[in-house]
């Protein structure tokens, strides 16, 4: 997750408001049962609530990237760091924003964006617009509104002090490469909640995830408790409550392990490609082989492969600070 350095500027750029003439559909979430006692569950209804706030967000997700692929509009912008981001990003935001405050409001929450990006690029309406198409049908929001969610979240909305504090945590959409390769990009919508410092649950959405079964469906939600174990069922089938209990794989063998890599890490830069040579994909492996899974982009979607038992290992290569040492004027 990425926090806005507190000093960012944006540019000045223009976009026209998007304006969708077909009529939008409501969507009517039921909320699902959880896949194990409430009992056993010391936090049940904040993750109730996660789950409901995830799944609205991946909604979102993909209505922006259907008319996103089929107007060609300005929906992708950029930010002066360079890392591409949409209007889903705020979008999500706010629907979650929404309703965590409705439901906890006094648990701040830390995300990513602030509207003032938005206000200066003329672009409320546009994220106003899918919030309420996503939105419960009982919400009447107005720009204000969901203009006051997103700050609710935003880079300078919360200061901690050192006791041990209690907070949600949104990833909008971790990995905006993934979202803007269309159908087969994998992207993440992570919600999780801290309490007295420590995570006691989480959700991921990811609406390009393969499918487990032969019906051609994509898209998996997880959640996780601590004591419950995690689950995953189908994303984005309000009909399906079906949950399945998901393990880490158990392989302790190097040459047995199934890997996955981000994608600006090639395996060559990796330390273990000086006794190893990766094989994407499936097939045998022969000699000193070992098994690549495709790349997730840099995404959480990560993290979803090895706790789902998909992938066995990931690589996370650790971020080397440049200090420089000014001389001693004498």
């Amino acid at each position: 997750m990425h926090i806005l350095d507190t000093g960012a500027r944006f540019s000045a750029v223009r976009f026209s408001p998007v304006f969708n003439p077909t009529p939008r559909r409501r969507y009517v979430i039921v909320r699902a049962n959880l896949p194990f006692p409430k009992h056993q569950a010391k936090y049940h209804k904040e993750l109730e609530a996660a789950i409901d706030a995830v799944e609205r967000g991946c909604r979102l997700c993909v209505d922006v990237k259907r008319s996103l692929f089929s107007s060609k509009e300005d929906k992708i912008l950029e930010k002066n760091d360079q890392t591409p981001v949409t209007i889903a990003d705020f979008g999500v935001q706010a629907l979650v924003s929404l309703q965590l405050s409705k439901l906890f409001p006094s648990i701040p929450l830390v995300a990513e964006e602030d509207s003032l990006f938005l206000r200066e690029n003329n672009l409320v309406n546009s994220v106003v617009s899918e919030v309420i198409a996503n939105a419960a049908d009982d919400d009447h929001l107005s720009d204000a509104d969901v203009l006051e969610a997103i700050d609710r979240g935003g880079k300078d909305a919360h200061t901690f002090c050192n006791k041990p504090a209690t907070y949600w945590v949104l990833d909008p959409i971790d990995g905006t490469k993934g979202f803007l390769r269309g159908d087969v990009g994998l992207y993440v919508v992570g919600l999780a909640l801290v309490v007295d410092n420590e995570i006691v649950l989480g959700v991921m959405g990811c609406p390009n995830w393969p499918g487990d079964s032969s019906d051609g469906t994509t898209g998996t939600l997880m959640l996780s408790h601590t004591g419950c174990g995690t689950w995953t069922k189908s994303l984005l089938q309000v009909s399906s409550a079906d949950w399945t209990r998901r393990f880490v794989d158990a392989c302790g063998l190097v040459n047995k392990a199934r890997f996955v890599i981000q994608e600006s890490q090639p395996w060559e830069s990796l330390p273990l490609s000086s006794r190893f040579d990766a094989k994407i994909g499936s097939g045998d492996l022969h000699g000193n082989e070992i098994r690549l899974l495709p790349t997730c982009h840099g995404s959480l979607c990560k993290y979803l492969m090895v706790a789902s038992g998909r992938a066995s290992v990931f690589f996370l290569r650790a971020r080397t600070e440049r200090k420089s040492i000014k001389p001693e004027e004498r």
